[in-house]
C-alpha cells in the first residue's frame, strides 16, 4: 500500500527530487479512479492494478503513464495525474491462465445480463442440460436466465420443451475476459483490451 513517506524508503523508490527537501509520494483520494490498467513494455495488457500501485510504478520511472484521468494528487514536491492505462518501461514474462473462471456474474456478463431463453431480464444460471441428468457445470452447459423460464424448464431438456438457443454457450476468450473476469471495466481500457463499445466484463 502506498503510504506518505519521509526521504527514501526501501522498497518505494520514489521520484528524483532536490534531497534537501522531504520527498512525499502523492496518495489518491478515495474520490479519485482505483484502479488503473497495466500494459507490458510492448503495450500488450497484463492485469489491473490499484490507482496508487500505478502512481508508485510511475514515479519510480518502472512504468508510464498512456492515459491519466482528471484528478490530480498533489504532494510537497510532486503533482501526478492519475493514472488510467500505465506501460512498463521494461518488458515482463507472465504466464497466463488457460481458462476464464466460472461464476454467476461471469455468465451473466457474457449472456448480456439477458435470459437465453426468452431475452428477458436475468436473474439466476440455468444447466442447458440438467445436472440430474448428468449436465456439467462448465461454461458450455450454463446459460443465463429469468425466474420464470428457469422455473418453466426445470430439469426437463430443450428437445421436450421445444425450446432453442439462438446460439451455442461458449468459454469467454480474449485479454478482457483473462484479466478481468466480471470487473467492470472503465471505459478509457476498451482499445487496448479490443473490446467493441457496446460489450462489457
Amino acid at each position: 500500500m502506498l503510504r506518505a513517506a519521509s526521504g527514501s524508503t526501501a522498497g518505494h523508490p520514489g521520484p528524483r527530487r532536490d534531497p534537501s527537501r522531504p520527498s512525499v509520494l502523492p496518495v489518491p483520494s478515495p474520490g479519485t479512479t482505483s484502479a488503473t490498467l497495466l500494459l507490458n513494455a510492448t503495450f500488450e495488457p497484463l492485469c489491473v492494478v490499484s490507482s496508487r500501485r500505478a502512481i508508485v510504478l510511475v514515479l519510480a520511472d518502472k512504468a508510464v503513464p498512456v492515459d491519466s484521468a482528471a484528478d490530480v494528487v498533489h504532494a510537497a514536491t510532486v503533482s501526478l495525474a492519475v493514472p488510467v492505462v500505465v506501460r512498463l518501461t521494461r518488458y515482463v514474462r507472465v504466464p497466463y491462465p488457460s481458462s476464464v473462471p466460472l461464476s454467476r456474474r461471469a455468465v451473466f456478463t457474457r449472456d448480456g445480463q439477458t435470459c437465453v431463453y426468452c431475452g428477458g431480464s436475468a436473474t439466476s444460471i440455468d444447466h442447458v442440460v440438467p445436472r440430474s441428468r448428468g449436465g456439467t457445470h462448465t461454461w458450455d452447459n450454463v446459460v443465463a436466465a429469468c425466474r420464470r423460464c428457469n422455473h418453466t424448464k426445470a430439469d426437463r431438456s430443450l428437445a421436450e420443451l421445444g425450446w432453442a438457443l439462438p446460439h451455442p454457450p461458449r468459454t469467454p476468450t480474449g485479454a478482457a475476459w483473462r484479466l478481468l473476469g466480471h470487473r467492470t471495466v472503465d471505459p478509457r481500457w476498451r482499445e487496448w483490451l479490443g473490446m467493441p463499445e457496446s460489450v462489457s466484463a
